[in-house]
C-alpha cells in the first residue's frame, strides 16, 4: 500500500486539494464522517459494485472498507489508509474472510481502531449508530450462521480474485517488448485474432503509462526505468516531414523495436528502437501528450522506487527542460493553455478537439508541477522555474474560471451580451448564448459540473471529456468545490457516462450532420464507438 501511496500522491501533485494520504496529527474526530456522510458513502458504493466482480461477502463490506479507507470524503490519512475500494484484490478478500469466519461479537470495528490506535475515534458515538451497527452485526450473521459455508465461499472468492489478478497479470506480461534482452514497454494491443496490426504492435508513450503504474505498484521498477531512459534518447533523434522539422523536445508517439542486419555483414543482426514523431502516423498527428506524460511517469518512478538518481542525470535534466522550453515557448496565442491541432492526445483523429482541449491542459498541469519537483535548482533553470510557476499560476485560473459549467454558470451565459469592446467584459471569448446545445439544458443535473472540452473565441465545446475531467480532480487543476461538483455529475449521470461497459470517453457523441462535418465522416468514429463517446475501460485506473 505504501506504493500506491507514493503513486497517488505523485498524480496529485504537488500541492494536492484532495486524496491527501499526509500522515495525520493530533484528534482524528475530524477524520471520521458522521452518520449522514457514512450512509452517503454507502449509497456511492452501491454503484460502484457494478465496477467489480467481487464475491458477495466482499460486496456487503465495501460500504465499511469505503469508510476506513477515505476517512473524512475524498481526504484521509495514511495510517487509516490501508483498505482501498477500487483494488479489489487478495489483499481485501483475507480481510473479509478473517472478518467472516473470526469474528462474531460484534467488536470489528472497535477493535481495528484499537490496531490504528485511534482510542477516540472508536469511542465517538458519531461513527456508528447503534442500529446501524446492529444492522451490520445481523448481516455478519447471515454470513457466518453455517461456519464452514461461509469459509468455503470465502475460499472460493479469494480463488476468483487471485485467479482474475494473475491473468491479468499473465496477459500483461504477454505484450511486453524487449530491447537487447530487457523490458523496455507494452505494445497497444495484443489481438491474436487482428488481421490487420496497423501501428498497434507498438509501444505508445500514453498506452503504456497504465502499464508503468501497474508495474511501479508491483515493484517491478526495471521495465519502466527502462522505459524512460530508451524513449529520452529517441527524443534528441532528427525528426522531418517534408523538409520541416520539429522542437527539438518533441517526445515520440511510439517506437518499434526493429531487427536489422549489420552494415557489412548480413548473417548478423542488430536490434534498433524505430520511433514514430508522427510523420508515419495516420494523419500525420503531432503527440503533444507524450512529452507531458513521460514527465509524470519519470516522477511517478522516483517517488515509487526511491531511485531520484534517474532524475539527477544530466540527459534527464535536458530532456525535461527541452521538453518545458516547447511547451512554455512565446507565440501568438493570448491565452496561458497549450494550443494544439486536432488529435494530438488520446484522441488522435478528427474529432474537433483541436485549440485548446480540456485534457491537454490537465496533462500540462500535472507536467509542470512534476517537472517543478525535479528539476534540479541551477543558474541555467532559474529563468525556467519562473516562468513555470508563472504559467501554472495563469493555467489553474483560466481553467477553473473559464473552462467551468454547472447551472449557474448556464444561466448566466443565457444573458450573456455579445461584441463586448472593453477591458472589463463579461462575455471575454465573444460567446452567443445560442451555442448552447438543447441537450445540455435537458442533461445537466441541479446539484454538480464540470469542466467543457474546449475553449476558443467565440467558441465553448460543451461535451464532458472524462480524462481531462478526472486528471483535473487528481492533480488539483480544479478546486475542492469542482472536484466534489464533477463526481456529483458522474453520480448523477452514471447510466450515461458509465452504463454496462465504463467509461465513455466523452459524452455526448458526435450524430448526422454534425457528426459529418467535425469528423469527416470518419467510419472509426460512428457515434457511440471508438473516441465518439465510446467506453475506454482503461481510463477507470485514474
Amino acid at each position: 500500500m505504501g506504493t500506491s501511496e507514493a503513486v497517488l500522491q505523485v498524480l496529485s501533485g504537488a500541492n494536492p486539494l484532495l486524496f491527501n494520504s499526509a500522515k495525520c496529527s493530533g484528534n482524528l474526530d475530524a477524520t471520521f464522517p458522521s452518520r449522514f456522510l457514512y450512509k452517503y458513502t454507502k449509497k456511492r458504493v452501491s454503484r460502484y459494485k457494478r465496477l467489480f466482480n467481487c464475491s458477495s461477502t466482499l460486496q456487503s463490506d465495501l460500504g465499511l472498507n469505503w469508510l476506513k479507507g477515505l476517512g473524512y470524503g475524498l481526504s484521509g490519512c495514511r495510517e487509516v489508509n490501508r483498505l482501498q475500494l477500487l483494488s479489489c484484490k487478495c489483499q481485501q478478500a483475507e480481510s473479509v474472510s478473517g472478518l467472516t469466519a473470526e469474528d462474531g461479537n460484534g467488536t470489528w470495528f472497535v477493535d481495528s481502531a484499537k490496531k490504528l490506535n485511534l482510542k477516540s475515534v472508536a469511542n465517538t458515538p458519531n461513527i456508528l449508530e447503534f442500529q446501524d451497527v446492529q444492522q451490520f452485526e445481523q448481516e455478519k450473521k447471515s454470513f457466518t450462521s453455517n461456519g464452514a459455508a461461509g469459509t468455503t465461499i470465502d475460499s472460493v472468492s479469494k480463488a476468483t480474485v487471485d485467479c482474475l489478478e494473475d491473468e491479468a497479470w499473465n496477459l500483461l506480461r504477454d505484450s511486453m517488448v524487449y530491447y537487447c534482452g530487457s523490458p523496455i514497454g507494452t505494445i497497444a494491443a495484443n489481438d491474436p485474432t487482428a488481421s490487420n496490426v496497423l501501428n498497434y504492435d507498438q509501444v505508445f508513450i500514453r498506452d503504456f503509462i497504465p502499464s508503468g503504474i501497474a508495474f511501479l505498484l508491483k515493484g517491478e521498477y526495471d521495465i519502466v526505468r527502462n522505459f524512460i531512459l530508451h524513449t529520452l534518447q529517441l527524443q534528441s533523434w532528427e525528426k522531418t516531414m517534408d523538409c520541416h522539422s520539429p522542437g527539438q523536445g518533441l517526445m515520440p508517439a511510439s517506437f518499434k523495436v526493429r531487427t536489422v542486419p549489420l552494415d557489412g555483414d548480413d548473417s548478423a543482426t542488430e536490434e534498433v528502437l524505430d520511433p514514430d514523431f508522427g510523420e508515419a502516423a495516420i494523419g500525420r498527428v503531432a503527440p503533444v501528450d507524450s512529452g507531458l506524460w513521460w514527465i509524470i511517469l519519470l516522477r511517478a518512478y522516483g517517488k515509487c522506487s526511491g531511485d531520484l538518481l534517474v532524475q539527477e542525470r544530466i540527459d534527464v535534466q535536458t530532456g525535461i527542460k527541452m521538453i518545458l522550453k516547447l511547451c512554455l515557448a512565446d507565440g501568438f496565442d493570448m491565452f496561458p493553455t497549450l494550443l494544439v491541432t486536432d488529435g494530438s492526445c488520446m484522441i488522435d483523429r478528427r474529432m474537433g478537439i483541436h485549440g485548446h482541449p480540456l485534457e491537454i491542459q490537465a496533462l500540462f498541469y500535472s507536467a509542470l508541477l512534476c517537472a517543478r519537483e525535479m528539476l534540479a535548482p541551477e543558474d541555467g533553470s532559474a529563468d525556467l522555474i519562473r516562468a513555470l510557476n508563472n504559467r501554472l499560476v495563469a493555467l489553474s485560473f483560466h481553467i477553473r474560471e473559464y473552462y467551468w459549467i454547472d447551472l449557474r454558470k448556464l444561466n448566466e451565459i443565457y444573458r450573456y451580451k455579445t461584441e463586448e469592446y472593453s477591458y472589463d467584459a463579461v462575455n471575454k471569448f465573444n460567446i452567443y448564448p445560442d451555442q448552447i446545445p438543447p441537450w445540455l439544458v435537458e442533461w445537466m443535473p441541479n446539484k454538480g459540473g464540470y469542466l467543457i472540452g474546449n475553449l476558443q473565441p467565440a467558441h465553448m465545446d460543451f461535451r464532458f471529456f472524462s480524462l481531462g475531467n478526472i486528471w483535473s480532480i487528481v492533480n488539483g487543476l480544479a478546486t475542492r468545490d469542482q472536484s466534489h461538483a464533477i463526481l456529483d455529475l458522474m453520480e448523477a449521470k452514471w447510466a450515461d457516462l458509465v452504463a454496462d461497459m465504463p467509461l465513455k470517453i466523452c459524452y455526448p457523441a458526435l450524430e448526422g450532420q454534425e457528426w459529418q462535418i467535425i469528423t469527416g465522416s470518419d467510419p472509426k468514429n460512428t457515434p457511440w464507438s471508438y473516441h465518439n463517446a465510446g467506453s475506454w475501460p482503461t481510463l477507470l485506473w485514474q
